[in-house]
């Protein structure tokens, strides 16, 4: 009997985790995935665990959010992917699996009708550097991207999307009423949290656990989330080529490595108020 939820250990992100979740062992496989893939060695991982793996994850660091694409794939059905991110994941340039593009691996999916992310916080939405991102599916309506503008120029906030701390549950509530009643794949990177709130790999977002609360909680009112996942919380980097170590470091911001009980205290008491919302 395949689980309805489970941890899908890649990279010890994850230790003494709560909820008793069934674990899936895959820390093999994490040093050759991290950050980005050739897609001979993710139709290998596909193939070798998509069997043991369930409609609700809990995984590693952001660093494997493209892996994201591949549970989303498991669904066999008709739905509107929700993504709570600090980042786009929507970059068009090479590599084609690299947690920076994941996004548009899963738009290649038929059964995927939108994409919509909500909490954007870095530079990846704004000129120039939206120039590189998927600017076509935005334009005709099949991925939305909503990032903060609070601290742009007042021209900045006129953009597609935009949102202020002030607006955002506004917003989000015209979105959840406009689904009506379509199933929902919910995927949440911790990364969009603000500092204090969780701890990551990658730079902090603005949104607060009471926001996630509030947002899933919506979703579940209107809508059907049928599967989903959470990733984010920090892992040291562990790597297995070269390049693909160059690539992330030099993408990642420089932060300062958090202390490993203190991390694990502040991402766990995230988990606990936000997983059960996910998989109720």
């Amino acid at each position: 009997m395949i689980a309805r939820a489970l941890h899908l250990n890649l990279d010890d992100a994850w230790r003494d985790q709560p909820f008793g979740l069934p674990i899936v062992d895959a820390c093999e496989q994490g040093p050759q995935l991290r950050f980005s893939a050739p897609p001979r060695l993710i139709d290998k991982f596909y193939r070798e665990f998509e069997s043991r793996l369930a409609p609700f994850l809990l995984y590693g660091s952001g660093d494997f959010h493209h892996l994201s694409a591949l549970w989303i794939r498991r669904v066999g059905q008709p739905l509107i992917v929700v993504s709570f991110d600090n980042h786009p994941d929507w970059d068009i340039r090479p590599p084609k699996w690299c947690c920076g593009g994941w996004i548009n691996r899963a738009l290649e999916l038929p059964h995927v009708r939108r994409i919509s992310i909500w909490g954007c916080g870095n530079f990846e939405c704004w000129w120039p550097r939206q120039l590189f991102g998927n600017r076509r599916a935005e334009r005709a309506g099949r991925l939305e991207v909503h990032p903060w503008a609070d601290q742009r120029p007042m021209k900045d906030r006129q953009r597609r999307g935009a949102i202020l701390r002030e607006n955002w549950r506004e917003h989000f509530e015209e979105f959840v009423r406009n689904l009506d009643g379509a199933n929902v794949y919910v995927t949440i990177d911790l990364d969009c949290l603000a500092a204090g709130e969780a701890v990551t790999n990658w730079e902090s977002g603005r949104f607060t656990v009471v926001d996630l609360e509030w947002g899933l909680t919506k979703l579940r009112e209107s809508c059907r989330i049928v599967a989903g996942d959470i990733c984010g919380a920090f892992s040291r980097p562990v790597y297995a080529r070269w390049k693909q170590r160059f690539a992330s470091e030099m993408d990642h911001p420089k932060l300062p490595r958090p202390n490993p009980e203190e991390t694990q205290e502040i991402n766990h008491s995230t988990l606990q108020k936000l997983w059960p919302l996910l998989i109720e």
